[in-house]
């Protein structure tokens, strides 16, 4: 059985600027049966996968990130901007559409050689998960896969992840 998860997104035109078509999807969170079978396809793909930790970037990568962590029985690990970590972290400066952004990792948060899932809501440019790869990576940790709950295809996201394994349950 096919699911039509695009049904459960409310798309915003012109947020946050003009131009721009918001995939929300505070839609889908808040309806249980539908935000459950989505974590269960994603549960279901990666067990076995010997996951360490689950990578995932602020903020709602964290939604995703966490409950996903619990289900694998792997640790989570928050990617947060620069200056919100208390620990000593690794760091990447990143280009966006405007200027530039920095994550950051706590340096002991993965080990050489640990299976690393990471987790987006949306993939877009890449630019932040390609980032989030070279974060991992410095800490020497393996990248099994980048997961998102919607990839948005005319961006060309996954140019920036060609090395990597993508998954994304909803395309546009």
């Amino acid at each position: 059985m096919k699911n039509n998860f695009k049904r459960y997104i409310r798309s915003i035109p012109d947020f946050p600027r003009k131009g721009i078509l918001f995939r929300d999807i505070t839609t889908l969170l808040k309806n249980p049966k539908i935000f459950k079978k989505v974590m269960d396809i994603f549960a279901q793909r990666y067990r076995g996968k010997k996951i360490d930790s689950v990578v995932a970037v602020e903020a709602r990568g964290f939604i995703f990130g966490s409950v996903l962590a619990y289900k694998l029985n792997a640790g989570f690990v928050p990617v947060r901007k620069k200056g919100k970590l208390p620990a000593p972290t690794v760091e990447v400066t990143y280009s966006l559409e405007y200027g530039e952004d920095t994550l950051a990792l706590h340096k002991d948060a993965l080990k050489k050689g640990k299976r690393v899932l990471i987790v987006d809501d949306l993939l877009a440019t890449g630019g932040t998960i390609k980032a989030v790869t070279e974060l991992v990576e410095k800490l020497g940790a393996k990248i099994v896969e980048c997961l998102f709950l919607i990839e948005l295809t005319s961006l060309n996201g996954r140019k920036q992840l060609e090395k990597y394994s993508v998954f994304s349950l909803i395309k546009y």
